[in-house]
């Protein structure tokens, strides 16, 4: 074995050094899209086609929580009413949701069975093949991330609604402002 990994795992820095990542895991620092993931393109409940770019920049200066859900995920539906509670606490975030559902019927009687009209909504028409979701590393949803007002991914993965991350963010945010 290498000696100055010995010595870091002797000194307990190599364990602190885990302990960080995990601890951290969720926090992408200054993360940004992808020139693939940006122009992905994805629907409007209007049958427009965005691309994800578009989303980013008409929501420029404003804190966005985005939800990538689908109809047919149990846990999505039951992280919907949290999600509602997080749009009623914190009305100066944007919520985008980009659904993953098998088509574009699904998608949109699920947005009006689980009451989520109230919001921005989008279809990712590739599904998980998308250039966005290969960037994203999508392997689970419901996924739940934050983006600054700049677009940047201020916490990059979260799969509960109450995620404690999401909660200090959004209230460090409000607190701001």
């Amino acid at each position: 074995m290498n000696s100055n990994l010995t010595e870091m795992m002797k000194s307990g820095k190599f364990f602190s050094g885990i302990l960080l990542f995990f601890l951290l895991d969720g926090y992408a620092q200054a993360r940004n899209f992808s020139e693939l993931a940006l122009n992905d393109i994805l629907l409007t409940e209007e049958n427009e086609k965005v691309p994800f770019r578009t989303i980013l920049d008409e929501n420029q200066g404003r804190t966005i929580f985005l939800d990538i859900w689908a109809s047919w995920c149990k846990d999505c539906v039951v992280g919907m009413p949290k999600v509602r509670k997080l749009k009623e606490e914190y009305p100066r975030v944007s919520f985008v949701y980009i659904s993953l559902d098998r088509n574009e019927a699904d998608w949109k009687k699920g947005i009006q069975r689980f009451g989520i009209g109230d919001g921005q909504h989008y279809w990712a028409t590739k599904g998980w093949k998308s250039d966005l979701f290969n960037d994203l590393d999508l392997d689970w949803i419901p996924r739940y991330m934050i983006l600054d007002g700049s677009g940047n991914i201020a916490l990059y993965r979260a799969i509960k609604a109450d995620d404690k991350k999401i909660i200090n963010y959004l209230k460090n945010e409000q607190d701001e402002k």
